[in-house]
């Protein structure tokens, strides 16, 4: 096979396996990143979510119950939509405006939604998020320098079947061991792993409008569903572009 002069095949590139991996990474993490921040413009699918788990009847029911801020079960659709979007609009700011989110009851009084411990939870998932915006940054200016590398020295990248073989080997065995283990458990074990042992991050519904606004944890694998998909076909998006740009003629 004919090559231009100055070009190297990855196969004779110093760490061509490292290269690879580290191409892979940057990119999942880079479109990781974006999917978050898409999803969060449209309030994570929140308007579907409601209808597809029926959280108005979920609320109807449990608002009623909760021992702390009365009234919430007279609230309608768009109040609930509006709230989960203050939250959504707090938390990708840093965890700013949390304790200004009000409800208001029948009688036209307002209410805040959330009481002090689901404050502090949502600012650890802001600072959470916020460090997840720095890592996406990382990411993609990794992959900015690895495409760059790439192109300069006539490399031939991973092309897009062989990445994504990689990806859905990865996904499949985190299926099997979230299969084995729990999704539950996995959930219950990363919140316990992610945010201080000090903080609460469990909520009843009769204790947490947050939580039963958000029907916790069923919505939370819906959004998991969502970014998945996005992210995978970002990524599939991704890597046809990344081989369309960086594969020199003769390859």
């Amino acid at each position: 096979m004919t090559r231009r002069p100055g070009t190297l095949s990855i196969a004779s590139s110093p760490l061509p396996a490292l290269g690879r991996f580290l191409l892979t990474l940057s990119s999942l993490l880079s479109v990781c990143w974006l999917s978050w921040h898409l999803l969060a413009a449209v309030d994570f699918g929140y308007g579907a979510g409601y209808r597809l788990l029926h959280i108005e009847q979920h609320i109807q029911r449990y608002g009623p119950a909760n021992r702390f801020r009365p009234g919430f079960g007279q609230t309608n659709p768009d109040q609930h939509h509006r709230l989960f979007g203050d939250i959504v609009t707090a938390i990708q700011s840093g965890g700013a405006g949390l304790q200004q989110i009000y409800y208001r009851t029948g009688d036209g009084r307002r209410h805040p939604l959330l009481r002090p411990p689901e404050v502090q939870h949502l600012q650890d998932v802001a600072r959470l998020i916020t460090a997840f915006n720095w890592a996406g940054l990382a990411g993609s200016l990794a992959l900015l320098v690895l495409a760059d590398i790439y192109y300069r020295r006539g490399l031939t990248p991973p092309t897009p079947g062989r990445m994504a073989t990689g990806l859905l080997i990865s996904i499949a065995l985190l299926a099997v061991l979230m299969a084995l283990v729990g999704p539950t458990r996995v959930f219950y074990w990363l919140h316990t792993w992610v945010f201080p042992a000090d903080h609460q991050w469990f909520f009843y519904y009769q204790e947490s409008l947050m939580t039963t606004l958000m029907k916790a944890p069923d919505l939370f694998g819906f959004i998991a569903v969502l970014w998945g998909l996005l992210t995978l076909v970002l990524f599939a998006l991704l890597q046809w572009a990344l081989h369309r740009v960086l594969r020199h003629p003769g390859h």
